[in-house]
C-alpha cells in the first residue's frame, strides 16, 4: 500500500532542552522526548493563532471543482460513466485486484500460495464481465472498508504485522455515494468508485437508488457536520438501522425540515436533538432515508466550519491518542485519512493517499529534489502556517506550531525511535495520532524526516 508506516526518530543531541517532563502526582509518564504535556492540549497551541478565515465557502466550492476537474484521483461518483466496455471494467478490476509480486502471509504464519490467491481471483467474477455494463449509483449507509479483493481475510507481509493488513485500502462513511461498477461471484461484495478510491466494498453497507435522489442528498445546503472524531445516533431500542450510528468527522447529513419533524421519534421527544436524514439499506438493498437523532450535545455543527488556522487545531486535538489504523482500519484512520478528515470538516476534499496528495498541484507547494539542501528546507520550514502539510514517502504531518524555535506537528504514526545521547538509536512505537517536534524526527540513525521531506503544501 501507499502510506508506509513510519519510524518517529528524535535526535537527544539536537533538542537537549526539551526532555519530557513527568507530572508531580506522577500520573504522566512519556519516552516520547521533546513532549510536554502542556503541549498535548489544544489551548497550548491556539494562543499562536488567529481565527481569521482562510477560504470563503465560495473559494473551497470552487477549489473543490477544480480538484475534480485537474486531478485524476479525485472524481464526482454521480458523474461516473453510465456504462463500461469489457476492456475498461477489466481495466478498473485488475487495477486494484493484482496479486502483489511481493509475498503475503496469513496471520497464523502460512504463506499464501497461488492456491489462495486463485480463490480471490475467482472471486472477482470477471466471467459475468459483459460487452458492456451497466454502472449504478449508491449510497454508503454505514461505516465501512475498502478492500484490495473481495474478502475480509487479513493478509500481511513478511514482518506479519498484525496492523498492517494489506489487503485493507482505505474507509467510507455514512452519506458517501459512490459508482458501482461490478459484483464479486459470492454476490458478497461490490466493486464502487468513491470519490477518491477505487475498491471492494461490502454489499450490505450499501444502499442502491436513483442519481437525482443521492444528488439531493448530497447537496442539501441545511445540514449537520460531524465535527467530533466520533458520533453516534441516539439509541432505538426497535430499529437497529438508525440506532447508535457511528458517525466520523467529516460526515453530514441533510436536517429534517421543521415542518416534517414529529414531536415524537422513536417514543423519544426531538426538541433535544437534531433530527437528521439517515441512509439505510432496505431488504432489497434499496436506499430508504430514515429520521434520526443526534444530542445537541455532540461534537456537530450547522454546516461547515469556518476554515481558520484555530479550527485546524481543534479538529487535529479530537483524535489525539486514537490508535493507528492502517488504510482506515482498527474503526481508526492513518495518517492520510487522518488530515484527510480534519479538512473534510471545512468542505474541502483530497486525494486518498499521501504520494496522491504531496505531489497533486493542489495548493501552494514548496517541492524539494536530491539538489534541495538544509538551508532551502528549513527557509520553508522557518515560514510555515498552521495547517501546512509536510510530505516525505509514504507519511503526512500537519504543522502545529512552534515553541523556543521549534516547528511541531500532529500526526497519525505507528512507529517511534531516536537517537540517544549516546549515539545509540532508541526504538518503540506510537501507533497513533501524537505531537512531536518536526527537525529531529528521523527515519534512522543517519537520515532526517527533513532530508526526506518532498514537500510542503498550503491549502488556500
Amino acid at each position: 500500500m501507499r502510506h508506509t508506516f513510519i519510524a518517529l526518530s528524535i535526535s537527544l543531541a539536537s533538542i537537549i532542552t526539551m526532555a519530557p517532563v513527568i507530572a508531580a502526582a506522577n500520573t504522566w509518564q512519556s519516552d516520547v522526548i521533546g513532549v510536554t504535556q502542556s503541549q498535548l492540549t489544544p489551548q497550548h497551541w491556539l494562543s499562536q493563532v488567529t481565527d481569521k478565515t482562510l477560504m470563503s465557502a465560495a473559494q473551497i466550492a470552487a477549489f473543490n471543482k477544480q480538484l475534480i476537474a485537474d486531478n485524476e484521483h479525485i472524481v464526482d461518483p454521480l458523474d461516473f460513466a453510465s456504462q463500461l466496455t469489457r476492456e475498461q471494467l477489466k481495466a478498473y478490476i485488475l487495477s486494484i485486484s493484482a496479486v502483489p509480486k511481493s509475498p503475503r502471509f496469513y496471520p497464523n504464519g502460512v504463506a499464501l500460495s497461488n492456491k489462495h490467491f486463485a480463490k480471490y481471483l475467482a472471486n472477482l467474477n470477471l466471467d459475468a464481465v459483459a460487452d458492456n455494463n451497466q454502472v449504478s449509483y449508491a449510497m454508503v449507509v454505514k461505516r465501512s472498508v475498502l478492500r484490495t479483493f473481495p474478502t475480509s481475510d487479513r493478509v500481511l507481509n513478511s514482518g506479519l504485522d498484525n496492523d498492517l493488513d494489506r489487503f485493507q485500502e482505505s474507509g467510507l462513511f455514512p452519506g458517501d455515494t459512490v459508482a458501482i461498477l461490478h459484483e464479486s461471484a459470492d454476490k458478497k461484495w461490490l466493486l464502487v468508485r468513491a470519490y477518491n478510491y477505487l475498491a471492494w466494498a461490502p454489499k450490505a453497507d450499501i444502499a442502491i437508488s436513483n442519481k437525482s435522489t443521492l444528488r439531493e442528498f448530497k447537496n442539501n445546503d441545511d445540514f449537520l457536520l460531524i465535527t467530533g472524531a466520533k458520533v453516534n445516533t441516539a439509541y432505538v431500542p426497535n430499529d437497529a438501522t438508525t440506532s447508535q450510528v457511528q458517525l466520523d468527522m467529516g460526515v453530514r447529513l441533510p436536517l429534517m425540515p421543521a415542518e416534517k419533524t414529529p414531536h415524537l421519534l422513536n417514543g423519544q421527544n426531538t426538541y433535544a436533538n437534531y433530527v437528521v436524514q439517515l441512509p439505510t439499506r432496505g431488504e432489497q438493498g434499496q436506499l430508504v432515508i430514515k429520521p434520526a437523532l443526534i444530542s445537541r450535545s455532540s461534537d456537530v455543527h450547522l454546516g461547515y466550519l469556518p476554515y481558520t488556522q484555530q479550527h485546524l487545531i481543534k479538529q487535529g486535538f479530537k483524535f489525539l491518542g486514537e490508535r493507528y489504523g492502517w488504510g482506515h482500519d482498527y474503526n481508526g484512520r492513518d495518517c492520510t485519512g487522518f488530515v484527510g478528515e480534519i479538512y473534510k470538516s471545512f468542505g474541502l476534499l483530497m486525494p486518498r493517499n499521501s504520494g496522491q496528495q504531496g505531489k497533486g498541484e493542489y495548493g501552494t507547494n514548496h517541492r524539494f529534489d536530491k539538489t534541495s539542501n538544509e538551508s532551502d528546507k528549513l527557509a520553508v520550514v522557518n515560514n510555515m502556517q498552521v495547517g501546512d502539510l509536510i510530505y516525505i514517502p509514504g507519511h503526512v504531518m500537519m504543522y502545529l506550531g512552534e515553541q523556543d524555535g521549534q516547528p511541531y506537528v500532529i500526526h497519525d504514526v505507528k512507529g517511534l525511535g531516536y537517537n540517544k545521547a549516546d549515539g545509540s538509536f532508541y526504538s518503540s512505537s506510537l501507533n497513533g495520532v501524537s505531537v512531536t517536534p518536526l527537525l529531529p524526527l528521523r527515519l534512522s540513525q543517519t537520515q532526517s524526516y527533513l532530508d526526506r521531506t518532498y514537500n510542503i503544501k498550503r491549502i488556500r
